[in-house]
């Protein structure tokens, strides 16, 4: 019986992806075959921006989002003087295109954000955290070849 409820709830949130909403942070779960018809947010109604691609966030958007993400979440760390945070950024954007819905990327700026960084022990940028089910799964600081990243990232987004 057990094994019967396991199966249709995997059913359910199979061809599920998952958006923050840019105005309220709230979680949207979207079919996949509906994603072109332009959600909207349940919580705001706002419509949901379902290209995946990063958003900034502060201390306690991160927090919210780490905790209640039904995706892994994966947060940049970085700075506007830091020019190896520059050259990341069109790279995580393009990994997070490219998995949209399946990640959720989120970036918090080190400098405005300084108790964001502490609390996850930042100690050099970039820096970057994948969450899963609430807690750290994995950190990689500096920035992998565009492949290799692409790799980490699945690792965690692509894993059951």
């Amino acid at each position: 019986m057990r094994r019967l409820t396991a199966l249709r709830a995997m059913r359910r949130l199979h061809g599920m992806h998952t958006y923050r909403c840019t105005r309220c942070g709230g979680l949207n779960r979207v079919p996949e075959r509906r994603v072109t018809d332009g959600p909207i947010c349940g919580r705001c109604k706002t419509p949901l921006d379902a290209s995946g691609a990063p958003q900034s966030v502060n201390e306690s958007e991160l927090a919210r989002a780490i905790e209640s993400s039904p995706v892994p979440v994966l947060v940049d760390f970085w700075a506007p003087w830091c020019g190896p945070c520059r050259m990341a950024a069109p790279v995580l954007d393009r990994i997070a295109r490219s998995r949209a819905g399946r990640v959720i990327v989120l970036k918090v700026n080190s400098d405005e954000q300084p108790n964001a960084s502490a609390r996850h022990h930042i100690q050099g940028i970039p820096a970057f955290i994948m969450f899963k089910g609430g807690a750290e799964a994995g950190r990689q600081v500096g920035l992998l070849p565009e492949r290799a990243f692409a790799d980490w990232v699945d690792r965690f987004a692509l894993a059951a």
